[in-house]
């Protein structure tokens, strides 16, 4: 028996997230990595053995709002009515997680107080409290938090209130009474999400809603298919089973595609004047067990590091400059703000880099050849010849250093959880690097990874519209971003780190298909020796994707790139984890708990990397608090 006495805290935790989520096999785990929850499993945050307040009070407020949002939240009915604006979705989302909240609070008192102590210690860590400018402040969460308290009657606490008071003026008479429309139809999600539709234009963002839902309505199709079953009593299970299909098939599905053929699907999906392309898109979809697999052309695997993993549509992908994503005064204007953040930090960035420069400068220095026949002669040696005359002299031979070419590429992982503190020490970081490898000589490249949606853009919109398709694979458009590459100056890429500060940039982050992408891009370069630094907060996380496969699926592929690149050994590659054990994926690899430490951890990774012995990993660390 463990004599841990968090250990019974965590299974009664469990136990009642279970009973609260109405998800008997709901697997519980606690863990540094960021909370969450993927198809059957909760990450709750850590609990030590003294079982501090502050800790008990953040799990069980996250784990009743996951619960609750597993109990009472329907993820196809949510996706039907998703606006396309980036600011729609965002308070789309948070009105919806407030209405599951809101339900659980009603009902219980208990969840109510453990959701309050959850949100006092978000507008804590947001320091919604400091917050004086709309600018500045999250608009998605000031409309959560007025339709909670509104709905809750419960009190907000300081920091959330001066968050909902900073936007009183967009909080209007239209807006009241749109929020008390939501209010009425919190038990009823697809009705609630149309009232959101009211509250976003009320907002000012209707122009980012995009085109209404088809209105065979979503109620509709569902009562549609419930007569057709009423109708069908007297058949078999398979004809019941049919019915459920149809029920979880996309609302935009009309009658007549429900009842076609099998191909019919698969031609929607295709130019129609192109049949020898369908034909042989359909193959793919609906090859049978005995038949061969499809001829697949060499290099055009979605994957090199893994053929089980698969992208559903990589059209929508995205390779970008930094500058092609915003106009030059937007960059200016981050980028001073950028510099404005990190004042501070510059110092101690910089004498670390001072640190690595001077080592690097070391190991191109000269060096010299002692006891030689000719040369320059030896002043050192001379008292040798003082004491015996008979002694020849001694000379020394110049000779260089023998110093690889060498690039580095930092890849930054661009995701929501590292917005904040995180994306601002990291840019700063990887700025002064830059500045700092450029004066030795060393070519580096800066790449950032995110993707263009969230929860899935258009590649899962045209899965919804196939069908939904078993095992679709990657469900979302990935964005890489290039804020540097290897052979442009520092001085004309400076302004595109201030990129990453910018609004609704950060989303969902899938490691494994930039690292491969980075990877791809550096051993195609010329220089003798390559060091690929991949900086990043969290585990693979993208809703979309992870709902409709395993629920490792990214994760494993994550593996699969890090095995193959240092299995191949073309490139060096290091990791570094912002609050996150990354020493669990990479073999050279450490964990900060502090966003703080980021420019101490990529200058002594380098320092090491970059020591004449650097050849033999100094091993795994992970830096205190």
């Amino acid at each position: 028996m463990s004599d841990n006495p968090a250990d019974k805290f965590k299974q009664a935790l469990a136990e009642s997230a279970r009973t609260l989520a109405g998800e008997p096999d709901l697997e519980v785990s606690y863990s540094q990595d960021p909370a969450g929850v993927s198809g059957r499993r909760m990450r709750l945050p850590p609990v030590s053995r003294r079982l501090k307040p502050e800790e008990v009070k953040t799990a069980r407020g996250e784990a009743d709002a996951m619960a609750l949002r597993l109990r009472y939240h329907d993820a196809s009915a949510h996706s039907y009515r998703m606006p396309q604006g980036d600011m729609a979705r965002g308070i789309y989302d948070a009105l919806e997680t407030a209405r599951s909240e809101a339900l659980g609070a009603r009902a219980m008192p208990g969840v109510a107080t453990n959701l309050d102590a959850n949100l006092r210690e978000r507008g804590n860590k947001a320091n919604w409290a400091g917050l004086s400018d709309p600018d500045d402040a999250p608009l998605a969460d000031a409309c959560a938090l007025a339709l909670r308290a509104a709905a809750t009657g419960r009190p907000l606490p300081k920091s959330a209130a001066n968050l909902v008071r900073l936007f009183g003026d967009k909080f209007d008479e239209n807006s009241a009474s749109c929020i008390a429309s939501l209010i009425a139809n919190l038990d009823d999600q697809d009705a609630f999400a149309k009232d959101a539709w009211g509250l976003i234009e009320a907002m000012g963002y209707g122009d980012e809603l995009g085109a209404p839902p088809d209105e065979t309505d979503f109620d509709d199709d569902q009562s549609s298919d419930d007569d057709d079953q009423q109708e069908d009593d007297g058949e078999d299970g398979e004809s019941q089973d049919q019915g459920d299909e149809q029920d979880d098939a996309p609302p935009e599905a009309s009658d007549e595609d429900a009842s076609g053929d099998e191909t019919s699907v698969d031609a929607s999906a295709v130019s129609v004047d192109e049949e020898s392309d369908e034909s042989a898109e359909s193959d793919d979809r609906q090859q049978s067990e005995g038949d061969p697999p499809p001829y697949v052309p060499p290099g055009i695997p979605d994957s090199e590091a893994s053929r089980d993993y698969t992208v559903f549509n990589k059209a929508h992908d995205e390779e970008i400059k930094a500058e092609d994503l915003c106009d030059t005064e937007e960059l200016t204007r981050l980028r001073a703000f950028l510099d404005a953040q990190v004042a501070p930090l510059k110092s101690a960035v910089g004498r670390l880099a001072n640190r690595l420069q001077r080592k690097l400068l070391a190991q191109q220095n000269r060096s010299w050849d002692f006891d030689q026949e000719e040369g320059i002669l030896d002043a050192g040696r001379l008292a040798r010849v003082v004491a015996n005359p008979t002694t020849p002299l001694s000379f020394k031979v110049e000779q260089d250093t023998e110093f690889r070419d060498t690039v580095v590429t930092i890849l930054l992982d661009n995701s929501g959880s590292m917005r904040g503190r995180p994306i601002t020490i990291a840019a700063v970081s990887a700025d002064v690097l830059a500045r700092t490898l450029e004066r030795c000589r060393v070519k580096t490249e800066i790449l950032g990874f995110t993707t263009k949606a969230w929860k899935g853009g258009n590649a899962r919109q045209e899965w919804i519209e196939q069908g939904r398709p078993a095992a679709p694979g990657r469900l979302n458009d990935l964005r890489h971003i290039i804020y540097k590459g290897a052979d442009a100056p520092w001085r004309r890429a400076r302004r595109n780190l201030g990129l990453m500060l910018r609004e609704g940039l950060l989303k969902e982050n899938i490691d494994g298909e930039a690292l491969e992408w980075a990877h791809r891009r550096l051993a195609a370069r010329p220089e003798q020796r390559k060091i690929l630094m991949v900086i990043s907060d969290g585990a693979p996380v993208d809703d979309s994707t992870l709902s409709a496969n395993p629920s490792h699926y990214l994760e494993k592929h994550l593996r699969d790139v890090i095995h193959m690149v240092e299995s191949q050994r073309k490139v060096e590659l290091v990791a570094i984890g912002i609050g996150h054990d990354v020493t669990r994926y990479y073999r050279r690899a450490v964990t900060i708990t502090d966003a703080e430490q980021l420019g101490g951890a990529i200058t002594d990774q380098l320092a090491d990397l970059f020591d004449v012995n650097g050849d033999t990993p100094k091993g795994r660390r992970r830096f205190a608090a």
